[in-house]
């Protein structure tokens, strides 16, 4: 009995904590999407009409539409060049270690790092273009982060280069789990390295492929201190993410409840990518 009971006291200040502090936290937000909140939490029932005025803001519409560009690099991006890497390095190269270290460690660094560093790097006046015409490539020019129509793609280059070391390290355990003996019996039936590839080694990663999609897609409709530390959301809301837009309606221009119906429509995306995903993996935990 005792030895039943120990493990339950000892785990209950935890589950508490996650019960009031995460998803306690989380039903106070969808029940002030449904309220009139302005500066400070009110509780009279308002019903729907966050969520109306929320669809009717241009700058969700800008913001919804600037995630949907940004994920979808994000994710093709950081997939294709994860692959292509893993496969390189799979190829027993000398220093597999210190490449594979050199590729993971974008990741121990923290979002507002990585956004304060590229935007020194792309930054016109300090950055890349500065120093190629400090070296007498006069006619360089790279200023996407100041221009409004590029400044997205900058958020990009930023957040593939943070997570691509991740995705190649994924894929490199996929392709380390392959049977050897289907590969070999290819290679004897005369099949070329990219049909092996086509035909055995990529179908095979399949759940690697769907693993990898599903912790970009949640980091892609998170993101938030890599655009903040980045571009700050500019130029004006060239870079405006779900998650700034949310911070600025709850924080800034005091419409917290517009701001919470915001972040329950983001819980929701981020629900119908994993929930799926945790569903399929509870099946075949239970059946074995």
């Amino acid at each position: 009995m005792r030895a039943g009971w120990l493990p339950k006291l000892l785990l209950s200040p935890s589950v508490i904590l996650v019960l009031v502090c995460v998803y306690g936290y989380i039903m106070f937000t969808v029940y002030l999407s449904f309220t009139a909140s302005t500066m400070m939490p009110a509780y009279e029932w308002s019903g729907t009409a966050s969520y109306q005025r929320l669809f009717r803001l241009a700058n969700w519409n800008v913001s919804v539409g600037n995630l949907a560009v940004f994920a979808t690099l994000y994710i093709l991006v950081t997939l294709v060049l994860g692959l292509l890497f893993a496969i390189l390095i799979d190829q027993q190269i000398q220093a597999e270690g210190l490449f594979r270290s050199i590729f993971l460690y974008p990741m121990a660094i923290s979002f507002i790092v990585t956004g304060t560093a590229w935007k020194w790097l792309l930054d016109p006046g300090i950055g890349l273009e500065h120093t190629m015409r400090q070296i007498g490539w006069e006619s360089f020019s790279f200023g996407w982060i100041k221009q409004a129509d590029m400044a997205i793609y900058c958020v990009v280059i930023a957040a593939v280069w943070q997570t691509t070391g991740f995705v190649m390290a994924l894929f490199l355990a996929g392709l380390r789990g392959i049977d050897g003996e289907q590969i070999s019996a290819a290679r004897v039936d005369g099949a070329r390295p990219w049909q092996i590839y086509q035909r055995i080694i990529i179908p095979q990663l399949g759940p690697v492929f769907v693993s990898a999609f599903v912790i970009l897609a949640h980091m892609a409709i998170k993101s938030y201190d890599l655009i903040i530390a980045l571009t700050n959301g500019g130029p004006g809301r060239a870079t405006w993410l779900p998650s700034v837009f949310m911070y600025q309606y709850s924080f800034t221009r005091n419409e917290m409840s517009v701001g919470a119906a915001s972040a329950v429509l983001m819980l929701a995306a981020i629900g119908v990518v994993v929930l799926p995903y945790l569903v399929n993996e509870m099946r075949k935990v239970k059946h074995g």
